[in-house]
């Protein structure tokens, strides 16, 4: 297969609901080395720019192509992406475009060709019209723009520009085994560049991506690959040796394995995830840093189900919730949200924050955590949550990332090279 015909696949793949997490992986697998980062960047970029290639493709086409035509649809957005990105020669772009649709479907030739030759000649007047268009424009949906700008009056159209631009590839170096310096250093020797991050300690920004493979002590947990803003929960969390401590939605084990690597193993962690088709990864992660905690396939918003009545000390909760912060790693997330999916995971984070409150121990504090950028997913729920709650209270972030937003901390997509993170800590007073 070559690769646009793959990265076409991926496409269409999530097009039809599948997750880029899932689709990538499984069409890459089947590939030569040497194509895969083609592959990867082909699929990245047309989903990033998925709006706006709609928009183009409005235009090119008479009419939609039917469903079971999707791989067709799909080759033109990876070859119109192609043509904006203006990295292959046009002509290479067209020819192998055209060819491999021929293969797919034969009548489908004549129809790419005559669109992408018609969107290099019309290029300039194409794209003028797209300016028309907002949601073209800042490649989001039309829906999260409104709320965006209903949100985030000054700020909506950095947040819809950063989450349509790749994102760097960041590191957490394991500072209980190695100092950030020194890894940065092991990294140097073998031609990898990195650069610390102004606002958190832990983290290393590369340069280029690369394989976890190349990475010095992955296997054996001396760095993972985390976003910066992520990494700040743990040290929010304030964690001492022996500690009780829960991680309510611990799936994919980046933050668990933190918690865990902040005090060297020495706290009883329960980590509880509901779907159980995450567990693999959750271990895997786990497996690396060669520690042993309480795994439980369950609800966390059903503690009858798991929980022994011992309270914890700690509780990490990074709700379900809309990603709405981290669409520029995850573009299929556009495709795939819907404004009622905004009121579905509200319930559920009322509903996890309310029958995991009495499992926290009086003093105890508990770490709300969201990658959504939606106030009505964050500081909203907190805020509801505090006035009905009346052991429970906002513990103030002090720090230098993010904005307050009363209560807790938002930090908005490509800040400080971060993704979009909301944090607020809550104290049970009784």
């Amino acid at each position: 297969m070559s690769v646009r015909l793959a990265a076409a696949t991926v496409v269409m793949r999530v097009g039809n609901g599948e997750s880029l997490a899932r689709a990538l992986p499984a069409v890459l697998e089947k590939q030569p080395q040497e194509n895969r980062p083609t592959i990867q960047a082909l699929s990245y970029g047309t989903l990033r720019n998925y709006e706006r290639l709609q928009f183009l493709l409005g235009k090119l086409l008479n009419k939609p192509l039917k469903s079971r035509d999707a791989i067709i649809t799909s080759m033109l957005e990876v070859g119109l992406f192609e043509l904006l990105d203006e990295q292959t020669p046009e002509h290479a772009v067209v020819s192998e475009t055209v060819r491999l649709a021929k293969k797919q479907r034969p009548w489908a030739a004549g129809l790419v060709n005559a669109c992408l030759r018609r969107f290099i000649r019309e290029r300039e007047e194409l794209l003028r019209a797209s300016e028309a268009d907002y949601s073209a424009v800042f490649c989001l949906p039309d829906w999260l723009l409104t709320r965006l700008q209903a949100s985030w009056t000054d700020e909506w159209k950095q947040i819809a520009l950063a989450s349509s631009s790749p994102a760097p590839m960041t590191l957490r170096v394991n500072s209980s085994r190695i100092s950030r310096e020194d890894y940065r250093q092991r990294l140097a020797d073998i031609g990898l560049h990195a650069e610390a991050h102004g606002r958190v300690d832990t983290a290393l920004l590369l340069e280029k991506p690369v394989e976890v493979s190349q990475l010095p002590g992955f296997s054996e947990g001396l760095v993972s690959v985390q976003d910066a803003a992520a990494q700040l929960a743990a040290p929010l969390l304030g964690l001492k040796p022996g500690q009780r401590v829960l991680d309510a939605c611990a799936a994919p084990g980046g933050k668990t394995l933190h918690l865990l690597d902040d005090v060297t193993g020495e706290i009883d962690l329960t980590a509880i995830e509901k779907d159980e088709r995450r567990i693999d990864r959750l271990n895997e992660n786990l497996s690396r840093g060669g520690y042993r905690v309480k795994l439980k396939v369950a609800d966390a918003g059903d503690p009858a189900s798991w929980w022994d009545g011992q309270k914890f000390d700690r509780i990490l909760l990074d709700v379900p919730c809309s990603a709405t912060g981290v669409i520029r790693r995850h573009p299929d997330i556009k495709l795939h949200r819907r404004p009622e999916d905004i009121i579905q995971v509200q319930v559920q984070q009322q509903r996890l924050l309310s029958q995991l409150w009495p499992t926290l121990k009086p003093g105890g504090l508990l770490l709300y955590a969201s990658c959504s950028i939606l106030p009505e997913e964050n500081h909203e729920q907190v805020k509801l949550f505090l006035q009905k709650t009346d052991d429970a209270q906002e513990q103030e972030i002090q720090a230098e990332w993010g904005r307050p937003v009363s209560p807790g901390r938002q930090i908005l997509p490509g800040e400080d090279k971060m993704d979009g993170f909301y944090y607020a800590c809550l104290r049970k007073t009784a």
